[in-house]
């Protein structure tokens, strides 16, 4: 049984049309350097849904830090533009890129990265990542650049990141398809732009090891994630596609055994005709993204939502769950 419930819409009608977005989805935020919350978003359209005018991605807004726990709050003005210049649908590094999405993203010192995947044919079954990369901030999140070097690995699609406190950012992963697994690796938090910087967890002659092939720390068929270190210990949220829902997993640091963490699940999946947001049931859900000032004891987080037949709803929502551990206690 699902322990969360919504507090509110993050974006749609009413809630950022003011700023040219009408539909959109994910919402991957931490803190910039200036202390506002900054939120990046993907496929994004003028008008509520999907298609149409205004199609940019990645669109980045900035928020009201202090405003989370009683329902996040947008701070700016004017239309929101893709925060880096390509064309959909056209031709980078010779390969057709259909849109670049965001998978999370995290401040190091005066400088923000945005990991981001360049796609092609998204929604469908050609789905495909050609390459990760990062996006550069060093203005808190008002203008971005691409940092040159990418990767091409199939378990490094989909990405979240945190740092360590002890001079390392570690980063869960898994693939674009939702049907693998995930993988750990670390790289120091200056080191985060030179790809032979980054080393994998994992188990070879008896032992775990940093710097071995890297071995799944949970086998199973996974989305979005979301991994953070909050006051009260760590946390990671992860879309299970095979059991359709999001689940968070208790952690007291990134190298945990991940099958045996608690783990319970905040919102389950629905049919369109079963969706309760006041106990967490919600269809055609993905995108888990911790936002900032959670605790474990006062989760709050951001959740998407793809009506796929007719293209609405398209949106992201935030959800609260209060002590969601203490219930399987």
């Amino acid at each position: 049984m699902a322990v969360a419930y919504k507090i509110s819409d993050l974006t749609g009608p009413g809630h950022t049309d003011h700023v040219g977005i009408g539909g959109t989805d994910l919402g991957v935020s931490t803190l910039a350097p200036d202390g506002a919350l900054v939120a990046a978003f993907g496929d994004t359209f003028d008008g509520a849904g999907v298609g149409g005018p205004g199609w940019r991605s990645p669109v980045v807004l900035r928020g009201d830090a202090p405003s989370v726990p009683s329902g996040l709050r947008w701070t700016g003005d004017g239309y929101a533009e893709q925060a880096v210049r390509y064309r959909h649908g056209g031709r980078i590094a010779g390969e057709r890129i259909t849109t670049v999405l965001p998978t999370d993203v995290i401040t190091v010192g005066d400088t923000m990265y945005l990991h981001v995947m360049a796609c092609s044919d998204v929604g469908t079954e050609r789905g495909t990542v050609h390459w990760t990369q990062f996006l550069r901030s060093d203005d808190s999140g008002r203008r971005w650049r691409a940092v040159p070097a990418g990767r091409r690995d199939p378990l490094t699609e989909l990405v979240t990141l945190e740092h360590g406190g002890d001079g390392w950012i570690y980063a869960l992963s898994t693939g674009f398809r939702r049907d693998a697994g995930l993988v750990l690796h670390r790289v120091p938090e200056r080191g985060i732009e030179d790809p032979t910087s980054w080393q994998p967890w994992g188990f070879r002659d008896g032992a775990w090891a940093w710097g071995n092939p890297p071995t799944p720390v949970l086998t199973g068929a996974f989305g979005e994630l979301s991994l953070r270190r909050l006051p009260d210990g760590w946390v990671l949220l992860l879309f299970d596609e095979a059991g359709y829902r999001i689940d968070a997993l208790r952690l007291t640091g990134p190298t945990d055994d991940l099958f045996a963490a608690p783990r319970v699940t905040v919102l389950d999946g629905c049919g369109w005709g079963a969706e309760d947001h006041a106990r967490g049931r919600v269809a055609q859900l993905y995108g888990p993204a911790v936002l900032p000032g959670s605790t474990l004891a006062d989760l709050h987080f951001a959740a998407s939502q793809w009506h796929t037949e007719t293209g609405w709803p398209y949106r992201a929502m935030q959800f609260r769950a209060r002590a969601p551990f203490r219930t399987k206690e």
